[in-house]
């Protein structure tokens, strides 16, 4: 794999010339970004996957509920259907992608949840609505140029911060590590919950890119209460035989908490965002062998979106994004934002 990556380095800087072009052609006004009389958070990364969006879009939505309309409008990565939509009752993963309607259920109407691929006709049919929003959360969205933002948050994981990455396809940026200069906020994300200042330090030397920059560090919390048919909890796991079905980026931080604590599993893993089909979810029924109950079938919110109602004894661990330090520095920092 590496060596191909190499091989197609060529590839690499061609795509960094495209991607430099068209940063430079929005920087200098001959692509247009559209702006907003009302606050919009970009929310997203250089890299491709698995930097921890949807935890932080929840972080930004539990911070500005109580005080503002808020809407978070999203692609709808690998929906089947085309358009502006606003998430409702009737909706499945299919028709408006797993993260949207997991904003949807956790928060209920306390938020409105849109998907539209044109970022820019999605705000605008949004302030069209009976209930226009106050702010607008956009999800996945740091290289959808065509909305000029007034906020940008930038995330980055611990163990492969961008800094250290190269453009696709011989690494994984979407775009050159120049376009870090765009954000007011990078979030280093998936950090270990006991990271020193020492190391904090070394990682802002590395990934700085103004003198304006806000950086924060997060780490990935569990809830002690999975989510599903019946009350359990992590530790009611380990008397049970367990499968794991995941279909997200990284699973690894999800494997590492189980062993810690020492809950047994077999591990069935699918690629980012897939889309179970009947032959999977009976797969996933005969490894688990669910005739016992005493078996369960564990899997992320994201995958339970996609599986619920197909398969009995599922469950999911819910995550948050949690700040190491300096949680009141960003809180404020935001609202502020929003206020200005």
């Amino acid at each position: 794999m590496k060596l191909l990556r190499f091989l197609l380095f060529p590839f690499a800087v061609l795509y960094d010339v495209v991607t430099t072009i068209r940063n430079w052609f929005f920087d200098i006004g001959i692509l247009k970004s559209i702006s907003f009389d009302i606050p919009v958070i970009a929310v997203g990364n250089l890299s491709v996957g698995g930097t921890g969006k949807s935890p932080q879009i929840e972080y930004l939505i539990r911070l500005l509920k109580g005080d503002y309309n808020i809407a978070v409008l999203s692609r709808g990565y690998k929906r089947k259907t085309k358009g502006f939509q606003i998430v409702n009752d009737n909706h499945k993963a299919i028709d408006v992608g797993d993260e949207p309607l997991q904003f949807y259920e956790k928060f209920g109407n306390e938020v409105i949840v849109a998907v539209d691929a044109d970022r820019t006709n999605g705000i605008q049919q949004l302030l069209k609505s009976k209930n226009p929003p106050e702010v607008v959360l956009l999800d996945d969205a740091y290289q959808h140029r065509k909305v000029k933002a007034s906020t940008y948050i930038l995330l980055t994981k611990y163990n492969d911060l961008f800094s250290d990455d190269f453009i696709l396809p011989t690494g994984n940026l979407r775009e050159s590590r120049r376009g870090a200069k765009r954000t007011d906020v990078i979030i280093v994300t998936k950090c270990p919950d006991n990271l020193s200042e020492v190391d904090q330090k070394n990682i802002i030397k590395k990934i700085s890119s103004t003198k304006n920059q806000q950086i924060f560090f997060t780490t990935i919390s569990y809830d002690e209460d999975l989510k599903g048919e019946k009350n359990l909890s992590i530790s009611d796991l380990k008397n049970k035989e367990v499968v794991l079905v995941t279909g997200i980026a990284n699973p690894n931080p999800l494997l590492e908490y189980l062993s810690k604590r020492e809950i047994d599993y077999k591990h069935l893993k699918y690629p980012d965002h897939y889309n179970f089909t009947d032959e999977d979810v009976l797969r996933i029924k005969k490894e688990s062998g669910v005739s016992s109950s005493e078996n369960i079938i564990l899997t992320t919110e994201k995958d339970y979106m996609r599986l619920k109602r197909k398969i009995d004894n599922l469950y999911y661990i819910a995550i948050r994004s949690t700040f190491l330090d300096k949680k009141q520095v960003f809180n404020h920092f935001i609202i502020n934002q929003i206020k200005s």
